[in-house]
């Protein structure tokens, strides 16, 4: 498994318990605002946060995409 597959693992699994969502529903609201594309192109920097700053990152670049 590549270093960004398992990033996006680990982000969606942190959001989703975060939220309380299933898998599913985190992975559908990635896909339709795009925080796949933007977890890849913005790995280098992304993957050395914590936690508790992804989920704040993607609950931002949602909101500003919606």
């Amino acid at each position: 498994m590549s270093k960004t597959l398992q990033f996006k693992v680990f982000c969606i699994e942190a959001y989703k318990s975060a939220h309380n969502m299933t898998g599913y529903d985190a992975v559908k609201l990635f896909k339709k605002f795009g925080v796949l594309e933007y977890l890849d192109a913005c790995y280098d920097v992304l993957h050395t946060t914590g936690r508790d700053y992804l989920i704040d990152d993607i609950d931002r670049f949602i909101k500003v995409r919606s």
